[in-house]
């Protein structure tokens, strides 16, 4: 018997991703794991935790001083993510 309607693995684990709900979550942790080529390897040295919860991207920072100058670029950084992304994944940035 032949099957009329084949789908690729990448098609099938697309499609089981955006049913679970999952296919935005990946996105997110993929996005976050570009932090350090956005910001290079001394600050991203410096983040201690970093992660998106309903769309707000929160950074935990041991330098206060790099903290500061982070939130000074924080629109440019988010714009900068979401073109990354090519999608709007973040739509605000907190430092801790």
């Amino acid at each position: 018997m032949k099957r009329t309607n084949t789908q690729s693995i990448r098609e099938v684990i697309k499609q089981y991703l955006e049913e679970m709900h999952l296919d935005r979550k990946l996105r997110e942790v993929a996005l976050v794991n570009e932090w350090e080529e956005l910001v290079g390897k001394i600050i991203a040295s410096k983040t201690q935790r970093i992660y998106i919860h309903h769309e707000v991207l929160y950074v935990h920072i041991r330098s206060s001083v790099v903290k500061h100058e982070l939130m000074m670029i924080s629109e440019e950084l988010k714009d900068a993510l979401n073109k990354k992304a090519g999608e709007e994944l973040v739509k605000k940035i907190v430092f801790k």
